[in-house]
């Protein structure tokens, strides 16, 4: 609530100060005779006994006088946040995010030309909704990954394409530094944000996803508010030249060790493109079968792998391949996969974060959208077409929440 002193008569604006009604400042509200009753009178709307819809936007309305105060708490006294219009007349609430089944208690005062106050005080209720939708964001709480990791949120509903841009207008983006980026549907059910280029390197991201309030066409109401911030660790690129036999890795655009490599042989050749590694295992059992090889082909294989790093959904990992070091840096003999020595296949999966950016090249067979995180093998303007919003630029963080620790990677 704004505490203000007004003088009787006046309707100037206090420009340029936030704390100021439309009406200037210099006389106290009690010099006023409270024997004369004022001309002005208020409405607000929502009003009534019955509970009203939590998508309702809150509007104060003064006739015959200007607003002096409005405060609107609704459950543990949070304050409902407004605008009044430039005459003075109409405060607005800024959200139509009121909270579900929640108490809300109204105060305004308005004066006429005289000066002469008028205030109401109420209460209103918010309604259950009977249904309900809820999101997930990915990367979770506390997480630390690679630049080449895209926000996900998930529902478990699906979106219209009419509804999408009600969701994207509600999901915020907050970063340590300015980033141009854009949310891209999926599918139904999922909302994708990426940068133009990588996100920089050692920074903070945090995800505001404000659902309160928003109404799908059938009726179910966003389930809440959530907060989640993860980290950017150290730029880690590898590049994996099928043709040279080599997998050259960068970290902060300095190369910092260079690994022989095998490939996927013909029939298996590994996809060429830009992806990021997704799951990190150390030690994993890799059986032909789940990609379809019958076990009585003589390509059908069951081993155990160990330092795997998943690059693709359909199979391809980086791991440590014993069995192929004569051909590393020399032959593409694998299943699709990118093996190497266990020792080097060690080295890069205690360096890297899932997240990182691993860029294939030198193969016939190019990577397929979808196949894992594949955002960085769209164009920015292929990337954009699936947008609402279209490009934004990130938010600075919210200062009251806790940075996410990135921890020290080995040298």
């Amino acid at each position: 609530m704004r505490a203000l002193s007004l003088a009787a008569g006046l309707g100037i604006a206090c420009a340029g100060l936030s704390a100021c009604s439309p009406l200037s400042a210099s006389v106290d509200l009690q010099t006023v005779p409270t024997h004369v009753e004022s001309r002005a009178s208020l409405t607000a709307v929502p009003s009534g006994p019955g509970k009203i819809a939590p998508s309702e936007r809150v509007v104060v309305t003064a006739k015959d006088g200007q607003l002096a105060s409005v405060s609107v708490l609704g459950p543990h006294g949070k304050e409902l946040t407004g605008s009044y219009s430039t005459d003075g007349s109409t405060w607005t609430a800024n959200s139509t995010a009121l909270d579900y089944a929640a108490t809300y208690s109204l105060a305004a005062t308005a004066v006429d030309s005289r000066g002469v106050p008028v205030s109401t005080q109420q209460t209103f209720t918010t309604a259950e909704p009977e249904k309900v939708f809820s999101a997930f964001v990915t990367p979770t709480q506390g997480s630390v990954v690679g630049v080449g990791m895209p926000i996900a949120v998930a529902f478990d509903r699906d979106i219209a394409p009419a509804e999408r841009a009600s969701i994207e207008q509600a999901l915020a983006v907050r970063t340590s530094a300015p980033v141009v980026g854009a949310w891209s549907w999926t599918g139904a059910r999922e909302v994708r944000f990426r940068p133009v280029a990588f996100w920089p390197a050692n920074s903070q991201v945090q995800v505001q996803a404000d659902l309160t309030g928003v109404k799908l066409s059938d009726g179910a109401m966003g389930s809440g508010n959530t907060l989640t911030s993860f980290a950017i660790g150290p730029s880690m690129l590898t590049k994996v030249d099928a043709l040279t036999h080599q997998a050259s890795v960068f970290r902060d655009g300095s190369l910092i060790k260079t690994i022989p490599v095998t490939t996927g042989k013909p029939g298996f050749e590994t996809r060429s493109g830009t992806v990021v590694i997704t799951t990190k295992e150390p030690v994993r059992i890799m059986d032909a079968a789940t990609g379809g090889t019958d076990k009585e082909d003589p390509e059908y294989y069951r081993i155990e792998v160990h330092s795997a790093m998943r690059i693709t959904a359909s199979g391809e990992f980086l791991h440590g391949a014993p069995w192929s070091m004569w051909a590393q840096g020399k032959r593409n003999v694998s299943h699709g996969c990118i093996g190497m020595s266990p020792e080097n296949a060690l080295w890069l999966f205690e360096r890297s974060n899932i997240g990182d950016v691993v860029e294939v090249s030198g193969t016939s067979v190019p990577q397929n959208l979808g196949n894992g995180v594949t955002v960085w093998m769209n164009t920015w303007e292929d990337w954009l077409a699936d947008s609402k919003a279209g490009p934004v630029t990130t938010q600075p963080l919210d200062a009251s929440v806790a940075r996410v620790t990135i921890p020290d990677m080995p040298a």
